[in-house]
């Protein structure tokens, strides 16, 4: 009887389990990493200062200090702009910092044994 397609006795080629533990591997740093980038913390300022936003990897605001002198209560557009500030930017540093961490990590996946 003829065989049909698939893998010779369910066995996988060598070049393809290689890939797939490399890919498996990958998959553990990307988790590990993952959860290094939620665990940090990342501040920034606006203002000169007068409001500071501290966020975690998780992109969740965990400290907002605003200065007394940055309260003006004829100003109060202004700082809502410093506290949008300072959030967003803290809010872009941490993705930047999970964006490099990734970068790095896929970088060292070899994908020249695709068949595509």
């Amino acid at each position: 009887m003829a065989r049909r397609g698939g893998f010779n006795g369910g066995a996988i080629p060598g070049n393809m389990s290689n890939m797939l533990k490399q890919a498996q591997r990958m998959q553990r740093q990307m988790e590990e990493a993952q959860k290094t980038i939620e665990e940090k913390e990342f501040s920034a300022s606006a203002g000169g200062g007068a409001v500071e936003a501290t966020v975690t990897g998780k992109k969740v605001l965990t400290k907002l200090t605003i200065s007394k002198d940055a309260v003006d209560p004829d100003d109060v557009e202004m700082l809502q702009d410093m506290v949008m500030a300072a959030i967003n930017e803290a809010l872009a540093q941490a993705e930047t910092a999970n964006d490099e961490l990734m970068r790095g990590i896929s970088s060292g996946l070899n994908l020249s044994g695709l068949p595509f």
